[in-house]
């Protein structure tokens, strides 16, 4: 006869398999698009210090502070494009996060609020640019899409999920389905992850199934406090922030790292 904590962990595993199956499916599909063979080793090179003059950004969020964040110019060309043209013609200025998960993400870019509008640069959705050596870790700036292939407009979201979400999720699969995490991975997400990429995840945290699903173009470089106070506000049922949570500002700028310890 099963305990009572068995139980509740069981019913807590299952509730967060589901969970996390319908925001795939809500969010980018239940098939994987893109080419399925990755390349050995994790993206060691996201979370690096940018070079002099490389483009950044300032997300200047009202009552909270400022998240900076680096861009994968090379990796993602049209999602860098459309973040920094929207930017400097003042796109974002005002523009809240209408969508607000703790441990999860936090996604804004719709000028409507609503989370169905927003229009890329180009006046029309564009192709998705994945890579095999940047992932959604916990500080990624990726594209929001509707699930299917080029429809990036202006949305998107930075990654919550740290590593105590892994590592509550690989004890979860371990006590309860004697899952390994790379295991679960490949069998609910058909996606194979290499030893060095599940050691990523449980060093930065993430959210490995919106790996390829999801354009990586960006990574903070500072102010994940500030994520962390965004994520923790009030919402309503629909994930909605009770308060506004609103951009007054996102600023293009050149790195400098004479300058970079005044982020």
């Amino acid at each position: 006869m099963e305990t009572r904590s068995s139980e509740l962990k069981k019913r807590r595993m299952m509730m967060f398999m589901a969970a996390m199956f319908a925001v795939v499916c809500l969010w980018a599909g239940c098939g994987k698009s893109g080419e399925e063979e990755k390349e050995e080793g994790a993206a060691t090179d996201q979370f690096a210090e940018p070079s002099e003059g490389d483009t950044y950004a300032r997300i200047n969020i009202k009552d909270f502070g400022t998240i900076s964040v680096r861009f994968f110019e090379k990796e993602a060309p049209l999602a860098v494009e459309n973040f920094v043209t929207h930017a400097r013609e003042g796109y974002y200025d005002g523009v809240s996060f209408h969508r607000v998960i703790k441990d999860f993400m936090i996604q804004g870019g719709d000028p409507d609020g609503t989370g169905r509008g927003g229009e890329s640069i180009w006046g029309k959705g564009f192709e998705d640019e994945f890579s095999d050596g940047l992932h959604p870790f916990r500080g990624a700036l990726c594209m929001a899409n509707t699930g299917q292939p080029g429809t990036n407009e202006s949305q998107f979201f930075i990654v919550h999920a740290g590593e105590d979400s892994i590592r509550q999720l690989e004890e979860l699969l371990s006590e309860e389905y004697g899952l390994a995490f790379a295991e679960y991975m490949e069998t609910a997400y058909d996606t194979k992850l290499t030893d060095g990429q599940v050691e990523a995840y449980r060093q930065h945290g993430g959210t490995p199934w919106l790996y390829r699903h999801h354009t990586v173009f960006g990574q903070i470089l500072e102010g994940y406090d500030v994520l962390d106070a965004v994520a923790g506000v009030e919402t309503d049922a629909e994930n909605r922030p009770v308060t506004p949570v609103v951009i007054e500002s996102v600023e293009i700028l050149e790195y400098s790292k004479e300058i970079s310890t005044d982020m």
